[in-house]
Order: structure tokens, then sequence, then C-alpha cells
């Protein structure tokens, strides 16, 4: 308990008549009796006061520093200790003060600056401090809390919760009831909701139109922007408005207007499209009304048959016809308002930016093949018959023994046509020479003999890599070639005797080919319908024949791939091996000697494909920088003259004959 004898003396002569102080006083912590006597005090000191007011009802107070000034009282009626308290507080609530509860009728008296952070005070007839949550049903709470912050004492405090829309407010509590009071009032839905249904006009242009009404300065009372909301209804057709009572009215009479004066506008109506094409988009619209197609094409084409093939009649009584002007890539519609809204809605709806969607595909083969060849041939034979002839020859061994023989026998000769085949043929023979070759060989008068060794091993290998890519719009096929067209002879006619002879030929794209067409899924995935062919000529069937062999690597299927996802569509594991014996009987198969009486080829075969696939979609401006910019650098950077510090080819084109800047990776934004 504070206690200032000094200053306590005029508040002590002024209590000295209360019946409360007469004689001893009350124990410690018990108030004093009962009765009292009018105050009059002039100019006391605070803190003598509070010191007086604890000895007369037995409380303890404990002071601030901050606490000071002086009180003027004055009643006229006597005042009991409960009493003697109220005065007290409400005295301390004049001065910016206020008394928080510590327990055992023990208060604390500080400023009311920062009551709100304190335990709740003393709340005798409303003059301590609490706390309190108002729960709003139909306000925005940060709303009132702006409304509510000019309405609270200065140590008050108003806090919106929005996850709750709850207002959180500290303050007096005699003050807490006013202002529950007032939420109370603020807080209540006296909006009005309308629908205004239209016959004529489209929901969605009333919306905008009212919207901007509603929105311009001078909207009048209940119609500025956030009291009034105006939605349209496509499904139905309607407006919905919400707001104040008398704006929904006199909104809703804007609207009635609306419709009815559409319904007076003109019959025919003009859409013009901005990315869907007029010539696909119409019969789809012609279904719709039950026009038949062939009538809005020769509407077009300015011929008479859409007279000749009504449309049924739409549910106002009138037919609609619909016709297309290619030249503005627009749709002429002739119907009933109803009809041409529905209509208008439709296309709407549909005539959208498509997305895109860039394919990439990759194509690897990996081929490996081995082979190795042994052989020995022989020859002995007698110029006069009287020695035997003898011989060894094995298909596919080159030169062949019996060619080369032959030409040297045809020295002899006395037709020079034969001699002259025979050198063909012996040529020939060694022009399909490969490997090593070891021979030796004679004649004399009367015997001719020879013997080659041919051996060979030969490695070869192959990579081949093709990428073809392609950029298409959604649901729109879409093909690539890069490649050759190849004759291929498919009949051949000659006369009598070799007469007027002809050859019918048929040309033959062989190259790479990349076939698609995307479809865009909302979820995200993409699904494929392609056809991907790698070809190329192999060589001719054989010596002497014209027919091409043609090497060919073709797959046909349809795949969902997410965005920029890499998918296998399929491949070939291919493996073989051949082995070749060619031999004499019995003789062949003689432990090492053998070996001159044969001829052994093995080879190998190993070839990998594998076919990649990576669609990306194109939705803006900015993927489509993003997907060119790479590529154009790539084979910039291929330009020799880059290397050099030179200006790239590629750069110089687009610059001085485009006029345009190019495109750089690095410059370009990341998604």
């Amino acid at each position: 308990m504070t206690t200032n004898p000094g200053r306590s003396l005029a508040c002590a002569l002024a209590l000295a008549l209360l019946p409360a102080f007469a004689g001893a006083q009350a124990p410690a912590g018990e108030p004093a009796a009962e009765g009292g006597q009018a105050l009059n005090l002039q100019g006391v000191d605070l803190r003598a006061f509070i010191q007086d007011v604890s000895r007369a009802t037995g409380s303890t107070f404990i002071l601030d520093p901050r606490v000071q000034g002086s009180v003027t009282i004055t009643s006229q009626e006597a005042l009991g200790p409960a009493d003697l308290l109220g005065v007290l507080l409400a005295t301390l609530r004049a001065n910016g003060l206020v008394a928080i509860p510590t327990g055992n009728n023990a208060y604390r008296v500080v400023p009311d600056e920062g009551a709100a952070q304190q335990p709740a005070s003393a709340g005798d007839g409303g003059l301590g401090y609490a706390t309190e949550i108002f729960r709003l049903r139909h306000v925005d709470a940060r709303t009132a809390a702006e409304t509510l912050k000019a309405l609270v004492g200065r140590g008050g405090v108003v806090a919106p919760t929005p996850q709750g829309n709850s207002l959180l407010v500290a303050d007096y509590a005699d003050n807490l009831a006013r202002l529950r009071a007032l939420v109370a009032q603020i807080d209540q839905d006296r909006s009005d909701i309308r629908t205004v249904p239209l016959r004529n006009s489209s929901a969605r242009e009333i919306a905008a139109v009212v919207s901007q009404l509603v929105s311009a300065p001078g909207g009048g009372e209940g119609a500025r922007p956030g009291t009034l909301s105006v939605i349209p209804v496509e499904s139905s057709n309607a407006v919905m408005l919400r707001g104040d009572p008398a704006a929904v009215e006199r909104i809703a009479t804007v609207v009635t207007d609306l419709d009815q004066r559409a319904s007076a506008s003109a019959d025919v109506r003009v859409v013009r499209l901005q990315h869907a094409n007029a010539e696909q988009l119409l019969p789809m619209l012609q279904q719709l009304v039950g026009q038949a197609p062939d009538a809005a094409a020769a509407t077009t084409a300015g011929s008479a048959q859409a007279a000749n093939t009504p449309a049924p009649a739409t549910p106002s009584g009138r037919r609609a016809n619909l016709a297309r002007y290619p030249g503005a890539n627009a749709i002429v519609i002739s119907a009933d308002a109803e009809t041409q809204r529905m209509l208008a809605s439709v296309i709407s709806q549909l005539d959208t930016r498509r997305e895109q969607v860039l394919v990439e595909a990759i194509v690897v083969e990996v081929s490996d093949g081995t082979a190795k060849k042994l052989g020995v041939q022989f020859l002995l034979a007698g110029k006069d018959g009287n020695v035997p002839f003898a011989a060894t020859n094995f298909p596919g061994d080159a030169p062949g023994l019996l060619p080369l023989v032959g030409a040297a026998a045809g020295r002899d000769a006395e037709d020079g046509s034969s001699e002259a085949d025979l050198r063909d043929a012996a040529l020939q023979s060694l022009l399909g020479t490969a490997g090593g070759l070891l021979g030796i060989g004679g004649s004399n008068s009367d015997r001719l003999f020879g013997a080659i060794i041919n051996a060979v091993k030969s490695d070869n290998r192959s990579n081949l890599l093709s990428t073809p890519s392609i950029l298409t719009l959604d649901n729109e096929e879409a093909r690539i070639l890069v490649g050759q067209e190849v004759p291929i002879t498919t009949g051949e006619v000659l006369g009598d005797n070799n007469a007027n002879p002809f050859r019918t030929t048929q040309r033959q794209d062989v190259g790479i080919q990349l076939e698609v067409k995307p479809q865009v899924n909302p979820g995200g995935g993409i699904t494929l319908f392609l056809r991907q062919e790698v070809s190329a000529v192999a060589g001719v069937l054989g010596a002497g024949s014209n027919d091409l062999i043609l090497n060919k690597r073709e797959i046909e299927t349809t795949v969902q791939v997410d965005d920029g996802n890499i998918v296998v569509l399929g491949g070939l594991l291919d493996q073989g091996e051949q082995l070749s014996v060619d031999k004499i009987p019995v003789l062949g198969d003689i432990p090492v000697a053998g070996a001159l009486f044969r001829s052994k080829s093995r080879q190998k075969t190993r070839t990998n494909l594998m076919v990649f696939i990576r669609p990306t979609v194109i939705r803006n401006a900015d993927d489509a920088r993003n997907a060119t910019a790479p590529r154009y650098d790539y084979m910039r950077s291929r330009d020799p003259g880059v290397d050099a510090g030179e200006r790239a080819a590629l750069d110089a084109v687009v610059q001085d004959y485009l006029r345009a800047e190019p495109p750089r990776a690095d410059e370009a934004p990341q998604p």
C-alpha cells in the first residue's frame, strides 16, 4: 500500500465526518461499516485520494510512477465503501488510468495506454477493462474494424480475424456493451436478390453493359461499385442482381428495357472469327439449326440452291440460315434474336486460340557386322584330253578359278568373240575380289593347272541418327519428308520381235518421314497419332538387274505422353550369325589336308533400332520463343564464320532480308 502523509491531510480532514472513519478503523482486508457522508474535495492530490480510499475500503493499491495529478469531487449523498470504490475507478478513468486486479483485493493502477495487453481489470459498474469477440455474419471483419476504431477508448484495441470473420475488441466494459449494440445493428443483410430472365439479348453482354453503368461516376446511391453485384447466368440466359433493394429495382428495370429493345434489332448478324476457321465451323452450326450443309455452300457461292433447301423453323416460327464470307473469315446468321444469341454463344466458346504442339522424334540405329572367309580352289586339266579334268569351285568365292582358266585357254580359240567373252568373265571375277589372294598356275603342251587361296575378314559398323521435328496445331495432322523420289519399275512390255518396248515406273518417297496428329488433353497429357518412317536405297537386286532394294524402318502407333517428356515408341534388337561350309565329300573331312578341299565362311550381324518421341505444348508467344531460340542458336553455331568472329550467314539473312533481330537462346525467358 502506498502512503503519503503530507498529501493525505486534506483528504483525511474531508473524510473525517464519514461514519466509516468514526472510531477505530476496520480490520485490514475487510470493508468499513455501512453508511457514509457526502464528499467535497477541491484540488486534492490523486495519490492522497487513492491512499484514503485504500484505508476506507481495506483494499491495496500499487501505483505506477506515472500516476500523477489532482482531483475535485463533489457528492450530495453519503457514500459507503462500495460506492467510494466506484468513485475512485471513475476518477482514475477520467485521468487516463485504470485499476488492474492482481489478486487478494489488490489492484495495480497504471495508465490505460497498455491496458489491453494486461489481465482483465476491475469491472465494477462497467469501469474496468474487458475483452470480447464479436462474430460477424454479413459484414466483412476488416471493414467493421475500420468503423469501430473511432469509437473505442484511448487504450482500446479493435483487431479483425479474417479466418473466422470476427472482431477482437478490448475496452472498458460499459463501452463494450455499446459497441455490441452497434455491431448488431450493422451486421445485417438488407440486400435484395433478383433474377431477370432475357429473351432477346445475351446474358454476358447485358451484364457487361450494366456493370459499366454501375461503375460509372454518378451511378447514384446504391449503385456504387461493390454495393451492387451483376452476375450473368449463361445456362438460363438470365442476369442475377444483388444489392440495395432500390438499386436492384432500378437496374432490373434497365435490364428489362434493354432486352425488349433487342427484339426490334436487325435479323441478320455478322460474327467475325478471331481464331477458328469459318469453313470448318459452319457445318457444325448448321446442324444446330437443322440446315443442310449443301444449302449453306450454295448460298456462299451465290447460287439459288439455298432457296430450294429451306432450313427448319426455329421455336419462334422463323427459319434460320447461315452462310460464311471467306474474305473476312466471318459467319453470317439470319435468324431471330433468340437463335442469334444461342449461335453467338456457341461461337464465342469455340472461337478460342488453339494450342500448338512441337513433336520431336529421335531415330537411332546402331549396326555391327563381321565376316570371315577362307577357301581353296584348284584345277588340273589336259589340253588334248589325255589327262583327266579335276577342279574345285565353291559359290561365293571370288575370284573364281574357272573363269580365269577359261580366259587363259581361250587365247588359242579361233573365234574372236568367244575369246572376248572369256576375258570379260575373268575380269568380272577379278573385280569381285576382296581380302587376300594367293594363286599359282601354269601350262605346257598337254597340261593346264592352277590353284587359288582366298582369305577375307571384314568388319562394318554404322550409327544412323535422325531427328525429324514438326510443329502443328492441336488436332491438326502434319507431315514432314526429307528424302528423294526414287523410280520403281512396276511393269515392262515388249512387242513382237522386241518392237515398241515400254516400261512403267512409279516414284516412291525414300528418306525420313514423320506424320503426326496431336491431341492436347485437359489433364496435361498429349495423345499422339503418328507414323515414323526411315527408308534408304540398299542397291540393286542382283547383277544385271535394275530392280532396287529399299531398306525401310516404319512405326505407326497411338501413344499418350505428358508435356515435355520423352517416351520410347518401339524398336528392334536383332542379332544373327551365319556359318557356311562348302567342301568335297570325304576329302574335305580329312584332318589338316582337308582344308585344301573346302571353303568356310562365318558372318555375324547385330542391329539395335530405337525410336523416341518428345511432344511440347506451345501455348503462347513465350513458349514459341523458348522453342525457337535454342534451335536457331544451334544452327547458327554450325556456321564456320562464327568461330572466326564474323557475322553468321543466318544472322545476315534475318537482319538484312527479314529486318528482324535473330532470337537468342540466352535471351529467351525461362518458363
